[in-house]
């Protein structure tokens, strides 16, 4: 093996799931090659930040960790800064210039630069796989990954890119237009990660409903999730992101009918407002939206529902808000997240008139999350005495005395917890599944006792 393959790379990756899977790829593509992976960073020969640049507070984090990183290529081990993911695509030169310790920049659809970018001599020995193919979204992902999540549970990125043109969004400026992977990739990736152990798949995409489109299947992700549920070794499969406008109702009526498919849809609705729908680009209405969670809730009555809003976007009043309050009251989410409008240049809300002051956009979101906790709390508290089977995650950040697990009708990393504080006479394995029996409610956890 080439001596440079000893070296260690050190990874920090940030934002999205999708992010996410990106720098697993990396890692597996890394790991192919030979080369050692650290999580100490100050151990780390190579440094690699997969940045985020949605939204202002993930380009400061992104920032404040490539200084940070960068801090250590001064004055520890650190002999190459490597920057790569959205941040870097979107001011590839600003960050080059603002921050000289950087010495690699490479973007989402560049994955396969990786190799190059942790050379450290240039008269080292090529990789032996070709750059080139590695390059391509359809080779990419079929390189076994470097899971980052538990064992037990994994992420799959069906598409990449959005054709979308939300007002709000700068995603298709940097991640490029709309490309599906084919289903016989992600059957096969996903049956890979169930030979591994993993026991739920979370899809994610920037658009999962468009999933299929540019390759020519009509409604793709309900042919996709029909062949992921057919892998025997999987648990549960559940998906992320649905546009509202592209849910079909087979795609219902199939999450309805088959056992594995979790009874949970996000469906980030951004407003309820038609006129703020409208300025945002993405149409809609508080009538239709509320029709549409009706007709799911006809089917499933405890299917877990998570949406999330802007809030101070553009023109925004405070009769748009109270119609997005009275959404949030008439629907009763189990989940919401709410953002505040971010105003990015090269989108088309920047040149809109009407800002909202910042003060008013947080006293809106503060609002909105204060009656949210209320629903939360309501919501929950009807499980209370129900039996519920629940995914055990381990020990809970909140005492070492409890455990932690989910139920399908919570996704990971982004909704609460089912809290176990009697595991009778089990010894509870961290990736298994146990009967709950919910002896009492939280604002966003559940309290159970394993049966």
């Amino acid at each position: 093996m080439p001596e440079n393959k000893t070296l260690k790379v050190g990874f920090v990756s940030l934002g999205c799931p999708k992010n996410l899977v990106d720098s697993e790829v990396m890692l597996g593509t890394l790991g192919r090659q030979g080369y050692t992976i650290t999580p100490d960073k100050r151990e780390a020969d190579v440094i690699v930040v997969n940045t985020c640049g949605f939204i202002d507070s993930a380009k400061k984090e992104s920032i404040d960790t490539i200084l940070e990183m960068a801090e250590l290529k001064s004055a520890g081990n650190c002999k190459k800064l490597v920057v790569a993911g959205c941040l870097a695509e979107r001011y590839r030169a600003e960050i080059r210039k603002e921050i000289p310790e950087i010495d690699f920049v490479f973007g989402p659809d560049e994955l396969g630069k990786i190799v190059e970018a942790v050379r450290l001599n240039g008269d080292d020995p090529m990789p032996d796989v070709s750059i080139d193919a590695l390059y391509t979204s359809k080779e990419v992902p079929t390189i076994p990954r470097i899971l980052t999540t538990p064992s037990y549970m994994a992420y799959l990125k069906i598409s990449e890119g959005c054709d979308h043109i939300c007002s709000f969004c700068a995603i298709p400026g940097f991640r490029g237009t709309f490309r599906s992977r084919s289903v016989k990739d992600l059957v096969a990736e996903s049956r890979r990660l169930a030979d591994q152990g993993v026991k739920e798949i979370v899809i994610v995409s920037q658009d999962t409903m468009a999933y299929g489109k540019d390759i020519g299947i009509h409604d793709g992700i309900t042919r996709l999730l029909r062949e992921l549920a057919a892998i025997d070794s999987l648990r549960w499969v559940r998906f992320l992101y649905c546009y509202p406008h592209s849910i079909s109702n087979e795609l219902v009526r199939l999450v309805a009918g088959e056992e594995k498919l979790c009874k949970y849809f996000d469906i980030p609705y951004q407003h309820a407002s038609r006129w703020v729908l409208d300025r945002m680009l993405r149409g809609g209405n508080r009538d239709t939206y509320e029709r549409q969670v009706e007709s799911i809730r006809k089917l499933m009555p405890d299917a877990g529902l998570r949406t999330s809003f802007i809030t101070g976007f553009p023109g925004e009043t405070d009769a748009d808000f109270d119609e997005l309050m009275t959404f949030v009251n008439n629907v009763g989410f189990d989940n919401v997240g709410v953002f505040l409008y971010s105003d990015e240049e090269g989108t088309g809300a920047f040149d809109l008139d009407e800002k909202v002051p910042r003060r008013t956009a947080e006293k809106r979101r503060n609002q909105l999350m204060k009656t949210q906790s209320k629903i939360s709390k309501g919501r929950l508290k009807r499980l209370v005495g129900r039996r519920v089977e629940v995914l055990l995650e381990g020990i809970s950040d909140e005492s070492e005395l409890l455990l932690k697990g989910r139920m399908e009708t919570q996704a990971p990393d982004i909704d609460g917890h089912v809290l176990i504080n009697d595991a009778g006479d089990r010894t509870p394995e961290a990736g298994e599944f146990y009967p709950v029996e919910i002896t009492d409610s939280l604002e966003y956890d559940l309290i159970g006792r394993i049966l």
